[in-house]
């Protein structure tokens, strides 16, 4: 118990002041009795973009069940298994509950589908692809918005431990034994998922319980969706189930995998499973996705999925005519109000142009880049929820 609190980050830390370093200085208040992290974590479920991940898909679209899992249970299943990690061990955990609730913020409607529509649109106009945690990055850092004390809109202005806890977060992940890296970078040289070591032991953490997380919640819910149906003898067998009588619920699996991990980690061989554990997982991981995610009712949502934010991409690209682009969109708003309106009022805060006077976040667009307005059509229908994409590709389709 607490082997990694002499390496939890905190003010005894040697990279301490990396850690909680912010590009700006926030705002003073002086009755603030929270830390940095806390902080972070108040600002992050007070933004827009966490709101909106109670109507985002985790794996299955709009379920008539209330208790399927939505992205935002599965940021606090997240958060629950961290925290739990974190005190077990020794570390910090208000830095772990502020990196889990923002570990997904930069999901696209849709969950991973809606990611892959993204980003096949994004690689063909823009030559990058989109990956959310990517996106997660560029939400904190330029698209959310605040307001001060004094009413003016601010960026989020997270600590770097955060802002390096959501891009580093990717849970598909195989290594065992995960480690921080020693070099503090510059967290826009990322160019793919899991390509550095998160910088802090907390991150890591965050990054293994996403992992556990998705794996067991995926097969409950699949469970009760009657999707394994055919495929529950197989289950029984990969986790030493015996009777059909014998209970399948994540929340056995995942005390099992956290006591595991819990056990067999050290500071000086990392966060480690046993390797009967980390089978177990590789093998529920390959189970999932042959039985749960690419199930064969899954695949018409796909299909729509793909048509509908194809479509809300392509008539907003459409109005893009140099400093036009502005009048055409304006002019499109009594057809589709809807749309128009509030993409309108998104780049509102990021171009040049509109009322800034209440708003100290740069100018991120020009409307005399063509690739900075497809770049914006991207962040907006990135930040849209499955219930309000479905709404305005309606108003498109209807007359």
């Amino acid at each position: 118990m607490k082997k990694f609190e002499n390496v939890s980050a905190n003010s005894n830390h040697p990279n301490w002041e990396k850690m909680i370093f912010r590009k700006n200085k926030l705002y003073d208040r002086n009755n603030d009795i929270r830390d940095d992290f806390q902080r972070d974590y108040t600002r992050i479920i007070h933004c827009n973009a966490f709101k909106r991940l109670k109507h985002k898909t985790q794996v299955f679209f709009s379920p008539e069940n209330d208790h399927i899992c939505t992205r935002s249970e599965h940021v606090t299943s997240v958060e629950s298994i961290s925290y739990t990690i974190a005190k077990y061990l020794g570390l910090n955990t208000e830095l772990t509950k502020a990196i889990s609730v923002s570990h997904d913020i930069g999901h696209s409607p849709f969950g991973h589908e809606g990611e892959k529509v993204l980003s096949k649109i994004s690689t063909r106009d823009l030559g990058k692809p989109f990956w959310h945690e990517k996106n997660g990055l560029d939400f904190v850092e330029k698209i959310e918005l605040l307001e001060d004390n004094q009413k003016h809109k601010q960026n989020l202005n997270l600590t770097y431990a955060v802002r390096d806890g959501i891009i580093s977060h990717c849970g598909e992940i195989n290594e065992n034994c995960l480690k921080p890296r020693t070099e503090y970078i510059d967290l826009d040289t990322y160019i793919s998922p899991n390509q550095y070591a998160p910088y802090t032991w907390e991150a890591c953490v965050v990054k293994v319980s996403d992992k556990i997380s998705y794996l067991c919640r995926d097969i409950e819910d699949a469970i009760t969706l009657a999707i394994l149906d055919e495929h529950i003898t197989e289950l029984f067998s990969l986790i030493n189930i015996t009777s059909p009588n014998e209970p399948i619920n994540n929340t056995n699996i995942i005390n099992n995998l956290i006591y595991d991990l819990c056990e067999n980690s050290s500071p000086e061989k990392g966060l480690c499973f046993s390797e009967k554990a980390l089978t177990l997982m590789d093998k529920i991981k390959e189970y999932n996705y042959k039985n749960i995610y690419g199930c064969k009712r899954i695949l018409p949502s796909v299909r729509y999925f793909n048509i509908v934010l194809n479509e809300i991409y392509e008539l907003l690209k459409s109005t893009y005519d140099g400093n036009k682009t502005l009048e055409n969109l304006c002019n499109l708003k009594s057809i589709y109000p809807k749309l128009m309106t509030t993409f309108i009022n998104f780049i509102n805060d990021y171009y040049n142009f509109g009322n800034r006077n209440n708003n100290k976040n740069e100018v991120l667009f020009s409307l005399d880049n063509e690739l900075d307005f497809y770049q914006s059509i991207i962040y907006f229908i990135s930040g849209m929820t499955d219930s309000f994409a479905i709404d305005v590709y309606h108003e498109i389709i209807h007359f």
